[in-house]
């Protein structure tokens, strides 16, 4: 599986080190909203720029879509025509598949690791 048919969360680094003991990964939207935001590698800036600007504590998680246990439903976001992936329960470790930092720019702003470039990216 590529990168380009994952999907991709962004997660404070806290949170993840407390799935490390508890063996499955939450977050605050899914306790608030009932879902665990992610995105596709091309829509992953949207999140990134429009709620973590600054912020130097966050991992990238990425998961395969055939792993998950909860259920990953595509919805529309704000009406804005794009579909996202919602992730309808917890996490488990052995779902994700990679784990990385994920920092902003000096600007404060975020841009695609290089290393998830693909030869149609560039």
């Amino acid at each position: 599986m590529t990168d380009s048919e994952r999907v991709f969360h962004i997660a404070a680094a806290a949170d993840w080190q407390r799935a490390q003991g508890a063996g499955i990964y939450r977050c605050a939207s899914l306790e608030d909203e009932g879902f665990v935001h992610c995105s596709r590698l091309d829509q992953l800036l949207i999140p990134a720029n429009e709620r973590f600007v600054g912020r130097r504590d966050l991992l990238l998680l990425a998961l395969d879509p055939q792993r998950l246990s909860a259920p990953l439903r595509w919805e529309d976001c704000y009406a804005t025509g794009q579909r996202f992936p919602h992730i309808y329960g917890a996490i488990k470790l052995a779902e994700v598949c990679w784990v990385r930092a994920f920092l902003p720019g000096a600007d404060g702003r975020f841009a695609l690791p290089v290393e998830l470039y693909t030869s149609e990216q560039v």
